[in-house]
């Protein structure tokens, strides 16, 4: 193999838009806002890789700028070295914000290059494949007791066996009546059978409550059996973490907004959470995720990565629970454009609720270029030689 085929040429971008979805934010993004951007590393051999990061299209724009004297040229066999490279020589210019997701996308593109290469999984060349396949938790927003209820049992009617609801009114009216009726119509809607999650949505904008408050409402969501309590304080509150871990009967998961490894060490080695989930298309890719997941091993905390994004990020985050021994379930947005119309072979549940890991070479998956025109004037640069 003659690696100087494999130099990086380009990197392109094309942020998706017209379908983004709700994410139940108190300044909410509009459809044809762009939040998530997907990118595209062309090597001399003509083999293409592609990544997702979660940000806005004219930040990645920006971000690439930047960074393309860092990666032009550079050996893409080589992800964890390449973006540690990145990573090392942006410490003044935005670690951690818009060039650590730019440095993100980039990395599942390098990933999903070796793996094209070398004609193998991803989940194989992160050291071997626990399992064939996870189980996907539907992530929806919270509703109106009502609604919840329906929207519940039309997940359930999906297939999916693992609920998880977040956002909407929940906590943010000081109504805990609220709170709990709509915890007991999802529970009525999707079923005692199942696996239901809460989600508080703790990183919205200036987020009205505290610790007492979060003490109480795990104790309410223990009486629905209800997996684990997600985001349910401000994301820096670190020491009301730990106290809330202490005294809740439901598991503490949380992480969703840290970015790299080195943010991770405090949450972890204190014991702020049961759950910790980082965000492969922000964290700083595969590479950084895979890092944060054993980390999170080595303390009896298990990682659930956090999925709110696109179809490339989907299959990154299957490529990474194949390859971890106790991460099993991941988070599977309901109803999402990015996810569900990009593919030429969409995600699709079997008959267990689960979804199958593609074991085909790099992430498994492959972009159908019409459909991701329908959501990007730029996808044409993702595909171009």
């Amino acid at each position: 193999m003659n690696t100087k085929d494999f130099a990086i040429r380009k990197i392109a971008f094309a942020p998706l838009m017209g379908e983004s979805p709700k994410g139940g934010w108190t300044n909410e993004i509009r459809p044809e806002d762009s939040v998530h951007t997907l990118i595209a590393v062309h090597t001399e051999s003509g083999i293409i890789g592609y990544g997702s990061v979660f940000t806005n299209g004219g930040l990645v724009e920006a971000a690439l700028k930047l960074l393309e004297p860092l990666y032009l040229g550079e050996n893409a066999l080589e992800p964890e070295r390449v973006t540690e490279k990145l990573h090392q020589n942006t410490f003044w210019m935005g670690r951690g914000g818009t060039l650590t997701h730019t440095i993100s996308g980039i990395d599942i593109a390098l990933w999903d290059l070796l793996g094209k290469a070398l004609d193998q999984p991803v989940a194989r060349l992160l050291g071997g494949v626990y399992r064939r396949r996870a189980m996907p938790y539907c992530s929806v927003l919270m509703e109106e007791p009502g609604l919840m209820r329906d929207v519940a049992a039309d997940a359930k009617g999906q297939g999916f066996h693992a609920l998880k609801i977040g956002w909407g009114p929940f906590g943010r009216r000081d109504d805990s009546k609220l709170d709990e009726a709509i915890v007991k119509a999802a529970r009525a809607g999707f079923g005692d059978d199942t696996k239901l999650f809460v989600d508080a949505g703790g990183s919205d904008a200036f987020w009205p409550q505290g610790l007492r408050w979060a003490i109480r409402t795990a104790q309410m969501l223990a009486d629905y059996n209800v997996g684990w309590f997600e985001e349910p304080l401000r994301p820096d509150a670190l020491e009301d973490f730990i106290e809330l871990r202490r005294q809740s009967p439901v598991p503490i998961a949380g992480g969703e907004v840290l970015t790299r490894r080195q943010a991770f060490t405090t949450w972890l080695t204190r014991g702020a959470f049961d759950i910790v989930q980082p965000d492969a298309t922000k964290v700083g890719g595969i590479s950084e995720q895979r890092r944060i997941a054993w980390m999170a091993e080595e303390f009896g905390i298990r990682y659930i990565g956090h999925g709110w994004n696109t179809a490339i990020g989907v299959a990154a985050d299957l490529q990474i629970s194949a390859a971890m021994p106790h991460t099993d379930i991941v988070e599977f947005i309901g109803g999402s454009a990015y996810v569900d119309g990009l593919l030429t072979t969409p995600f699709k549940l079997d008959a267990d609720g689960y979804l199958e890991i593609p074991m085909a070479p790099g992430i498994g998956v492959t972009l159908d270029p019409e459909k991701v025109a329908r959501y990007s004037p730029s996808a044409a640069s993702l595909f171009a030689a």
